[in-house]
């Protein structure tokens, strides 16, 4: 695969007479060779050269808002985003009832027919903006955030449908066409829809086209709770999990410019969305097999790419093979010398890593350099920074650090600032102990899905370290995480005990509120494991969905709860 620098060449020579689909997918290839600042400039140039290369310096713009979550980038995106869709947006008529309407013009006319593929390109383009709209409101885990996104989402949808509807038909004309050539090689085929310069290799560059797309529309509504879904009636029913992976697999194996872009979808959705949500229950393994297969095919493909490498890095984490997913971060690390958002991504995993490790230094020094480097929440990780400094035994410098996290605490919708300013206040006042920072850490490893990707002998001595905490205010969160732990360790009849404490910890519903909806979700999860305990562990589920509202991360528990409860034959999603 040529790099950065000889795609960059390769467009300055047939810019001006390549097509802009194949111009997109060298800016796309550009983009995951390393050379992000080269696909960015080359997008910008040509943004308004058409549709197609607008659409792709917003997907650059995008992806980099995602990759940070930084309030200004996630702002240039949407702009960047609306930009497009007001490009692209045209009239509302149908391609079908366009063709039939050009069909009945005069044959004879001078003034050439607009492009059929043009049309359905940018109905396309108009719905892949709003489906990444709508996926920078859902990041903000906020009940308005997912009412807009709905609503964006029910628009795109439609656009969606029509668009399938139209390439299904056209296709379908395509087919007769071919078929009936022989017999009708001397007629003049005025009424084929061919003859608008439509051919099978075009259409299904688009089929690849809309079923990016598609499948990302899909795997986000089958995502957000159902109590969310009937507050804004978003479609009737749930987001299709199979169909969405189905479409995007699909696009990846297609020629479109997106397909290196549902490649890079499938491994996001594996190694990181089904753990962090676990749409798969216990199993933590699932969707490993999907993206290892999916990194070997594009091994050669992309030798040398700083994000095939992190999600490589991903994988070995989910395997618990923590070294050799630190020394895949650290490379990525280098490989992304002038991207700044991959440098921070993978600083973050290493921060983690080093956490599973309980390896607290190495931690903190990741950590404090996210805290003054980033712009997305210095407030999270001036908390993370103080929870490691103190885990590795600096207690002043912790305390220091603490105090940092309320003044920079600036976004009061954020849960997880939320969460970082009432943590660091309570340690604060409390004159933290190297303990409780321990604990403090040991809480955002489970809060995080982290601890299952834990060795046994690092999850043991988290166990015995969480033990020798004694402090009645942290009763209920130090029984839920034990559960946790034994629960990963393979001890379901600890875990049951330590999370049944934990449920029942009044004293922890006041200090730490998610604590007793966390247990009972727990505890719903691992009885599910058992036929004779099923009834026991859906009544577990439902009440820490219906009996517990106001606590931290709820939005993020009821996805998980939601995924539980679908995993059951009998429960018919709502």
């Amino acid at each position: 695969m040529a790099g950065p620098e000889q795609i960059q060449q390769q467009v300055d020579e047939s810019s001006q007479s390549i097509d802009d689909a194949e111009l997109a997918l060298q800016g796309i290839n550009m983009l995951l060779n390393n050379g992000f600042r080269e696909s960015d400039e080359l997008f910008k140039k040509y943004r308004n050269h058409s549709p197609l290369m607008s659409f792709g310096a917003s997907f650059v713009s995008f992806l980099n808002a995602m990759m940070t979550f930084e309030e200004e980038k996630m702002h240039t995106a949407c702009e960047d985003l609306k930009t497009t869709e007001k490009l692209c947006e045209s009239d509302e008529a149908g391609v079908i009832e366009i063709i039939k309407n050009k069909i009945k013009r005069n044959v004879d006319s001078q003034k050439p027919p607009p492009s059929v593929i043009d049309r359905l390109q940018r109905q396309i383009i108009v719905a892949d903006c709003q489906v990444y709209l709508a996926v920078l409101s859902f990041v903000k885990q906020e009940v308005s955030a997912y009412i807009k996104g709905g609503w964006i989402l029910r628009k795109a949808w439609k656009i969606y449908n029509k668009c399938y509807s139209d390439i299904g038909v056209l296709q379908e004309s395509c087919q007769k066409k071919t078929s009936q050539e022989s017999l009708t090689s001397d007629r003049a085929n005025d009424n084929s829809v061919t003859n608008e310069g439509v051919s099978a290799e075009s259409l299904s560059r688009l089929k690849g086209s809309v079923s990016f797309g598609y499948g990302l529309f899909h795997l986000c509504i089958s995502m957000v709770p159902p109590h969310l879904l009937k507050i804004i009636n978003l479609l009737g029913f749930p987001g299709d999990r199979l169909q969405g992976l189905s479409s995007l697999t699909f696009a990846s194996e297609s020629k479109d410019m997106k397909a290196p872009l549902a490649t890079l979808a499938l491994l996001w959705y594996h190694t990181v969305v089904r753990p962090f949500f676990a749409l798969d229950g216990t199993d933590t393994q699932a969707g490993l097999a999907e993206a290892k297969e999916i990194l070997q095919k594009k091994e050669t493909v992309y030798p040398n790419s700083s994000l095939f490498m992190f999600f490589k890095g991903r994988v070995q984490r989910l395997e618990c093979q923590i070294n050799s997913a630190l020394t895949s971060f650290h490379d990525a690390l280098e490989l992304a010398t002038d991207q700044r958002e991959i440098q921070h991504v993978c600083l973050y995993e290493i921060g983690w890593c080093s956490m599973i490790e309980m390896n607290f230094k190495d931690a903190y020094e990741s950590f404090e350099r996210l805290k003054n480097e980033s712009r997305w929440s210095q407030c999270y990780y001036a908390y993370l920074t103080a929870v490691c400094q103190g885990a590795s035994g600096d207690v002043e410098g912790a305390k220091s650090v603490f105090k940092e996290v309320q003044k920079l605490f600036k976004r009061k919708n954020n849960q997880i600032e939320q969460f970082s300013l009432k943590r660091a206040e309570r340690l604060r006042k409390q004159s933290p102990s190297k303990e409780l920072c321990i604990l403090a850490a040991i809480e955002v490893l489970y809060l995080w899905k982290a601890l299952p990707n834990c060795s046994s002998s690092k999850l043991q001595n988290m166990s015995q370290a969480l033990q020798e905490v004694d402090d009645t205010l942290h009763v209920g969160l130090k029984h839920l995480l034990l559960g946790a732990i034994h629960k990963c360790l393979g001890n379901s009849k600890d875990a049951i005990q330590a999370f049944h404490l934990a449920a029942s910890n009044e004293l922890g519903r006041q200090n730490n509120t998610y604590v007793q909806p966390y247990a009972c979700y727990e505890l719903g999860c691992i009885l599910l494991d058992n036929p004779e305990t099923t009834g026991k562990g859906r009544a577990f589920l439902l009440q820490a969905k219906e009996e517990f509202a106001g606590y931290d991360f709820e939005n993020r528990l009821h996805v998980r709860i939601h995924a539980a409860l679908a995993s059951l034959k009998e429960v018919v999603p709502q």
